[in-house]
């Protein structure tokens, strides 16, 4: 799944994101108010996680902007603001919950993962399905034809960026990009060893290929045109 952290506290943000990512989720990182808006409104995220105090445009503003242009995933507040003014002013908004500094990432993770659960962008795209491949994501459950595949955390994260990426060519640096959080390196082949070992998983013994390289650009994943 697809999360977005705005947040303009550099180590917060890092944290945050480092530990999201370690724990399976694509995770996108904007360090200012108007960045994450923008993102918030051209990307197709399934949970936004945002701060109150941001030096441009207020998390408050952020959130009733969203809810006013229909936007329905979860959104929570991390804040150091923890008036029960400022909980029920959250939530008034169109928030989903409200979390307050410090915290501990356990809690934050399981309150990511309940709204993740029981929202309304969740509902919509808990199952991702190519051919006979499918994916639960509130589970975590890989299936290809009859058959339970086990993947890591990052192989979950990889194969959940073709599939919603799907028919699309990714390049490695952005799959670098948003799977390991990491600037590519021509000279490192940690993505092509990462395909190789997915490829062995979801298309080893089975038909059609899913996961081709498109040599020169990058990898997609699709059903073969026949023709």
């Amino acid at each position: 799944m697809k999360l977005l952290i705005i947040e303009d506290e550099m180590k917060t943000g890092d944290y945050l994101q480092r530990g999201l990512s370690e724990a399976g989720f694509v995770v996108d990182l904007a360090r200012s108010g108007l960045d994450g808006h923008h993102q918030a409104m051209v990307e197709p995220y399934d949970l936004i996680i945002l701060d109150v105090m941001l030096p441009d445009v207020d998390g408050w503003r952020i959130v009733q902007s969203l809810r006013d242009e229909g936007k329905q995933m979860p959104l929570l507040f991390l804040t150091a603001r923890d008036s029960v003014e400022d909980r029920v002013k959250g939530l008034e908004l169109g928030a989903d919950d409200y979390l307050v500094k410090p915290f501990a990432f356990s809690e934050l993770l399981a309150r990511v993962r309940t709204l993740l659960r029981r929202g309304t962008g969740a509902s919509l795209s808990d199952r991702l399905q190519v051919a006979d491949l499918t994916l639960e994501l509130s589970r975590r459950r890989v299936v290809r034809g009859s058959e339970r595949i086990n993947l890591t955390n990052k192989e979950f994260a990889l194969l959940e960026l073709l599939i919603r990426r799907r028919g699309e060519v990714l390049p490695r640096s952005l799959i670098a990009s948003l799977v390991w959080d990491m600037n590519f390196d021509s000279d490192t082949n940690v993505i092509d060893v990462a395909i190789r070992r997915l490829r062995a998983k979801i298309d080893d013994g089975f038909e059609p290929k899913l996961i081709q390289t498109v040599r020169g650009m990058g990898y997609t994943l699709d059903v073969p045109d026949k023709t």
